[in-house]
């Protein structure tokens, strides 16, 4: 196996934070199966790290405990998968410096691209909501600038709504958000 080969075999969520660390290249854990994640496309790139930004700049302007994070950081779903979304918001206390996942995101975001669409759409969103923290799941589509807002309703309920301009209210924790600021400028 090369340096940035992903190995054979299940891991479970421990195994691969483990293995990953320090690792060249991008990975998430999908049923213990190691997927290595594609680069990236320039507009992809922009919208994440617009995404990002429209959420660190909502936690500034209402003075939350909450800190938004780019794309890095793992969630764990379960003890065979782990993900890496595009942006995340996580509120209470910072998180250890030296930390590699966050365990209580609000908010996860999720931008489009061709080779991740049906992972976006089913098992991520399957799996971010059973995270108990996760409030709300973005899925961003860049070439229409559409979001796609999951939220946690009330019980077993997932309420989905589809916004092409406007504001998204995410409460919890208590964030507005303009669409037009989650998408890169042209």
């Amino acid at each position: 196996m090369g340096a940035s080969a992903a190995p054979d075999g299940r891991m479970t969520t421990d195994e691969f934070l483990a293995w990953a660390e320090g690792r060249p290249g991008r990975y998430e854990l999908i049923d213990g199966q190691v997927i290595a994640m594609s680069p990236e496309r320039v507009q992809h790139a922009e919208v994440k790290a617009a995404a990002y930004l429209a959420l660190r700049s909502a936690i500034r302007s209402v003075v939350l405990p909450c800190r938004a994070m780019p794309d890095g950081m793992t969630v764990r779903i379960d003890d065979h998968t782990a993900f890496e979304p595009d942006a995340l918001v996580y509120c209470g206390g910072r998180a250890d410096p030296n930390a590699v996942e966050i365990a209580n995101p609000v908010i996860v975001v999720e931008v489009v691209s061709p080779g991740t669409r049906s992972v976006d759409q089913g098992a991520k969103l399957r799996g971010y909501f059973r995270v108990p923290s996760v409030a709300h799941y973005l899925i961003l589509y860049p070439d229409n600038r559409l979001v796609v807002h999951h939220a946690r309703g009330t019980g077993d309920v997932i309420a989905t709504r589809m916004v092409s301009e406007g504001t998204l209210s995410l409460d919890p924790p208590g964030l507005t958000v303009p669409v037009a600021d989650l998408f890169a400028d042209d």
